[in-house]
């Protein structure tokens, strides 16, 4: 593994967004010359690296740049507010420059790729992302009386109104997760029908899945997986209807999808709720779809077809048609990496 010199630095676990002015840096350090083939995951930074002339880099963008496009919440949320604006706007210009690098993108929804057209003038293929299904055991309906929330603790996550809805509606709500907002929260949900877990081990993830009578997903996401999680372990989702929910969530099937955003929509759906719609097997088998080895196949299938168009000089977008989109028979050959191509994979911490 390599690592940039960040890694040298004390303290970057804990304080790692606080470095973000040096990201850039740190990513075009990377030296990638050696390699034909790049395939970066990126919601940010890992977009930028710098490949030598002629080879592929695939960017699996997961969504485009937070601070670009969602400054006021994103930006805010951590007590930056408009001081940080000056370094977020070289920031913002380095993100353009750095979308530009990529041989091509690869969405991790369509509500990513939508975003990816209007902020960085390109198109995406889309993959949606894996799940690890076998963190969880599929459960018969839950005796329990909570409804559960699995979240960092951010504040464009709204957790703050899945606590207002669930005291509307009078029904128990325990949030499992840590982050910058955990003060705030646990400051709301004083005197509420509300319980902040803070960090919980998978192990007791899946039991509380077991006794929750559902999940609510209160924010508007770049892709969705908490209900595909929740349906890995047989539970249904209430979610507001934007965003990637709407890709990972079938209406009346694996969940409910609130029309509008605010607390008394949420708490009503909420009150309606009646885990017994809904049939755990069922669940199950709609997250089954989005397993790690089906992502693994498409993704190299997906690549491989980049490749292949990119080194014939021909244009890549040619790939993003409706059969490549879930990397299902791509356009550009067989689905395997060539053997004779150097590659590195550049991950991102989010």
């Amino acid at each position: 593994m390599q690592t940039s010199f960040l890694q040298r630095l004390p303290f970057t676990s804990r304080y790692f967004r606080a470095l973000a002015p040096l990201y850039p840096r740190a990513f075009e350090s990377f030296d990638l010359r050696a390699y034909d083939l790049v395939v970066s995951s990126t919601t940010a930074w890992a977009k930028g690296v710098i490949t030598r002339p002629g080879a592929t880099h695939v960017s699996y963008i997961n969504t485009v740049s937070r601070f670009a496009f969602d400054y006021d919440r994103y930006v805010g949320g951590f007590g930056a507010g408009t001081l940080a604006r000056p370094m977020i706007d070289r920031l913002v210009a380095w993100d353009q420059r750095a979308a530009r690098r990529p041989t091509a993108f690869v969405a991790n929804s369509q509500n990513v790729r939508a975003r990816v057209q209007a902020y960085y003038r390109r198109d995406a293929a889309v993959l949606p992302c894996p799940v690890d299904v076998d963190r969880f055991t599929v459960h018969p309906r839950g005796d329990g009386r909570f409804l559960l929330v699995v979240s960092r603790l951010l504040s464009y996550k709204r957790i703050d109104r899945a606590i207002r809805a669930c005291a509307l509606a009078g029904v128990q709500l325990l949030v499992a997760g840590t982050g910058p907002a955990e003060p705030a929260l646990r400051a709301l949900a004083k005197g509420t029908t509300t319980s902040l877990l803070g960090f919980v081990p998978d192990v007791e993830l899946d039991r509380l899945m077991a006794q929750a009578r559902g999940v609510i997903l209160p924010g508007i996401e770049d892709f969705g997986l908490v209900p595909l999680e929740a349906a890995a372990a047989g539970r249904a989702t209430i979610a507001i209807g934007r965003g990637g929910a709407c890709e990972t969530i079938i209406d009346g099937v694996t969940g409910t999808l609130v029309a509008n955003e605010d607390d008394a929509s949420l708490a009503a759906a909420i009150a309606a709720f009646d885990p017994a719609g809904f049939d755990p097997a069922r669940l199950r088998a709609h997250a089954e779809r989005f397993a790690p080895a089906v992502f693994t196949a498409k993704l190299r299938a997906l690549v491989e077809a980049i490749r292949l168009t990119h080194e014939r000089g021909e244009e890549v977008e040619r790939c993003f048609g409706p059969a490549a989109a879930t990397g299902d028979r791509p356009a550009g050959g067989p689905g395997t990496t060539q053997s004779g191509a150097e590659s590195f994979v550049v991950p991102e911490r989010s």
